[in-house]
């Protein structure tokens, strides 16, 4: 089973600004839904199997579900999903397209007695607080149910993710992440994700010894569809202003046409993992 070596990183303590500019980043996502769901990368079948093969049966809940890009996948798959998210437009895009979802934040949310195979949330955790989102998760989860916590981490050619770091310094707010230079790297990215994720279950308690699983891939783009992309990173779409959006996409739109008109991303589907104790009645 691929896995990811135990190291930890985690972000320093934010400063009021920037948390106040986390959560307006985090209630932009809805903005514009149909272009997140139209662009944002699915996770790789590996993952989505693996998910699959190691719950104890097909019940499963998805936190943060966004437009049900992960909750879609793992029908396909053969499993019965819930999501829930505190997001309306998300929600209702989700729904429209399928999915049974409610509207909460997860902290928050009322299972009403219902309870799970399997609680997952892709590129979501890090909205969640990460103690009382796992403790809830333990309240949901049949014994023997397994939480997993996943990211598609993102690494762009060095050459080009610094000439995209430049552009982001000249536009983006210096206290956004983007605004202070470039993404922060695939495997520091997973380190920190599933780090922090890591310390949260530890604390809030609940669940067994922590696994960690990691699938690589790649993916090309052509200029227009990263440019298409852009809008979804951190949700900037949503809170950037216009005429800063339209400098923002021609400038990486010029490294790009600079560099031959496409880029080769590198992913890797990175997941935390761990079961409540007991076993099924």
């Amino acid at each position: 089973m691929p896995t990811t070596p135990p190291e930890q990183a985690s972000p320093s303590q934010p400063e009021p600004r920037a948390l106040h500019l986390a959560r307006h980043v985090a209630e932009s996502f809805g903005s514009d839904a149909e272009r997140y769901d139209r662009t944002r990368p699915r996770y790789p079948d590996a993952l989505i199997d693996q998910i699959v093969a190691e719950s104890p049966g097909r019940d499963v809940l998805d936190v943060g579900c966004g437009t049900g890009i992960a909750s879609r996948q793992l029908q396909a798959a053969g499993c019965r999903v819930l999501g829930v998210d505190p997001d309306e437009r998300m929600v209702e895009f989700a729904r429209q397209h399928g999915l049974e979802a409610e509207v909460a934040k997860f902290e928050d949310w009322d299972a009403s007695g219902r309870d799970f195979d399997a609680v997952v949330a892709g590129m979501t955790w890090h909205w969640v607080d990460q103690v009382a989102g796992a403790a809830k998760a333990a309240t949901v989860l049949r014994p023997g149910g397994r939480l997993v916590l996943f990211w598609n981490a993102s690494e762009c050619p060095p050459d080009l993710a610094e000439a995209f770091a430049e552009v982001h310094r000249r536009v983006l707010p210096p206290d956004s992440p983007l605004g202070r230079g470039g993404a922060p790297g695939l495997d520091r990215y997973a380190a920190a994700m599933c780090g922090n994720a890591e310390k949260g279950l530890q604390e809030a308690g609940g669940f067994g010894d922590t696994e960690r699983w990691r699938f690589d891939w790649e993916r090309s783009y052509t200029r227009d569809e990263w440019l298409e992309l852009v809008p979804t990173f951190g949700g900037i779409g949503g809170w950037l202003a216009p005429e800063k959006l339209r400098e923002l996409l021609a400038g990486i739109g010029a490294v790009i046409d600079a560099a031959g008109g496409s880029l080769t991303v590198r992913y890797a589907a990175v997941a935390l993992t761990a079961t409540r104790p007991g076993a099924r009645a």
